[in-house]
């Protein structure tokens, strides 16, 4: 007796055989790779984007880097004068769904000195204010729609007016400080030769040992907190 179900089968798989072994011959005919894997992105093609976050206008801008336009504008909050949102130039390594105080949403930055990024809030009426301890926060739908136009290695650029770190005025620094004050002072004192290690924005050891040479080279007391005074034997003198 036949077993038509059986035969069926063997059917099936030879045909599928004939099917790949004309298709691999096929393909060395016309471009088979070409063909099939055929590039579409030039018609969807997404902008080239940067994120630009203004702390003192507490606004972040969408930027068309190739056509030079603002995209789209958002209000945000950021740092409280105590952990300050840093600045510089960064780049977006991870998006997530967060949830509960972080919001909806979470796009996180490379900063060298710690943990920050852009995220949502369930405190909406924070916005517009320095209130973070240095990310920067957006309302959940602001940040909802940010996180579905950019996409990972993004350029981010945070600025601060024209005082940049020190635009909230002085900050004392002490050892275990972080920030772009710190990665500041961290310059001042690798310029005057005093500072050779990483310019990392972290109060370390090898900064603290940099400050007390530096001040034992100009005669001022010795101290491991930076104040408005050393700020200024240090030449980072805020002018009106």
């Amino acid at each position: 007796m036949v077993d038509l179900k059986a035969k069926s089968k063997r059917h099936l798989v030879i045909n599928g055989l004939i099917f790949l072994i004309l298709l691999f011959k096929l393909s060395h005919l016309i471009n088979f790779r070409h063909w099939y894997l055929a590039d579409t992105s030039s018609k969807y093609k997404r902008p080239k984007l940067t994120i630009l976050i203004e702390v003192d206008k507490k606004q972040l801008s969408l930027i068309d880097r190739e056509n030079e336009q603002v995209i789209k504008s958002y209000v945000i909050a950021t740092g409280k004068p105590d952990s300050p949102t840093p600045l510089g130039t960064f780049k977006i390594i991870e998006k997530a769904k967060w949830g509960e105080g972080f919001g909806t949403r979470w796009l996180g930055l490379n900063v060298p000195w710690g943990i920050y990024g852009i995220h949502g809030t369930n405190q909406p009426y924070s916005i517009g204010g320095n209130v973070s301890a240095g990310c920067v926060r957006m309302c959940n739908s602001d940040v909802e729609d940010l996180y579905e136009r950019v996409a990972i290695d993004t350029p981010v650029v945070i600025i601060n007016g024209d005082f940049g770190p020190f635009g909230q005025g002085f900050r004392t620094l002490k050892p275990g400080d972080r920030g772009a004050d710190v990665l500041e002072v961290q310059k001042r004192l690798s310029r005057l030769g005093f500072y050779t290690s990483s310019l990392d924005g972290i109060y370390g050891e090898g900064m603290k040992q940099a400050l007390i040479d530096f001040l034992k080279s100009r005669n001022i007391p010795l101290a491991d907190k930076i104040d408005e005074r050393i700020y200024r034997e240090l030449g980072i003198i805020l002018m009106d």
